[in-house]
């Protein structure tokens, strides 16, 4: 099979680049903004033509959620028109289209691990245009999937473990949030689930929508906890509620995902969140 990965300088795309080595009886291709503009429908029907394939994963994002707030334009160029695009062309060119949302999409009002047809209700910029991309996708497609993840991290990119690893080197004391629910997600375990989609996407008969994460559950205060505690460092961490730490965008304060659908309709296993943050801590000790 032909794949090409968007947004492949990204976490998932550096981690989806790394997963395909071990996928040598496919083609992948692996391009970003500076290969290809997916916010202009001609370029990228045009790269399109050019490299005929049979699944597309979308891993191009603007995924800075305060400054959405005041990037609006930009954050609809990216979340919703290029995946507009993206909608048309998968339809008239007949490949799947692998599309990555979400847990923002939810206002975190919930008591129970959220599933996929549960109500949405984003309370950010950012969460309101990933949104308006799932609905770009399901008033086009009959066929494909939208992948919701949560508090993407990875050995590549910026992200909130590498910025607690940072803030312990520099400080004495750390602030982080604890009324705020969820489960990290290594985006080597995301890319792993994306390609098994990808890969077996004759099981996939509609425009399915999946969840997925890490198992288990924290705080981003428990999730900063960890790292420290792995890392050994003598930084000192304080539990303050989300009041006490304003930002632009609202978080949804619960939005851990339900992955029920994701394992029966692919037979996949899930790692839990502090596995997979173990074998992300070694990657980057081997790095530095």
């Amino acid at each position: 099979m032909k794949f090409i990965v968007l947004g492949a300088n990204g976490q998932l795309g550096s981690e989806l680049k790394e997963k395909a080595q071990h996928y040598s009886e496919h083609h992948f291709l692996f391009s970003d903004i500076e290969e290809v503009d997916i916010t202009e429908s001609s370029d990228i029907e045009e790269y399109i033509q050019n490299n005929p394939c049979d699944v597309v994963i979308n891993a191009a994002a603007y995924t800075a959620v305060d400054k959405a707030e005041t990037e609006k334009e930009k954050a609809l160029a990216i979340n919703v028109s290029a995946v507009n695009n993206l909608a048309l062309l998968s339809k008239k060119y007949r490949f799947f289209l692998i599309h990555i949302s979400t847990d923002y999409v939810f206002d975190g009002k919930a008591y129970l691990p959220y599933k996929e047809n549960d109500t949405t209700h984003p309370l950010s910029v950012y969460g309101e245009t990933k949104l308006q991309g799932e609905s770009a996708l399901q008033n086009t497609l009959t066929r494909g999937a939208i992948v919701r993840t949560s508090w993407l991290y990875s050995s590549y990119g910026n992200n909130f473990l590498k910025t607690i690893m940072r803030l312990s080197k520099e400080r004495s004391l750390i602030n982080v949030v604890f009324d705020q629910i969820g489960t990290p997600t290594y985006a080597a375990d995301l890319a792993e689930a994306v390609l098994t989609i990808g890969i077996q996407n004759h099981l996939v008969k509609n425009l399915e929508i999946y969840h997925y994460s890490n198992e288990g559950v924290a705080s981003w205060y428990d999730f900063a906890h960890e790292i420290l505690r792995l890392t050994q460092s003598q930084t000192t961490i304080i539990p303050i509620e989300s009041k006490d730490f304003p930002t632009p965008a609202k978080r949804p304060f619960y939005s851990v995902l339900n992955k029920s659908k994701i394992k029966k309709d692919f037979n996949i296993t899930i790692p839990h969140w502090k596995e997979s943050l173990i074998l992300c801590l070694n990657k980057l000790t081997t790095k530095d």
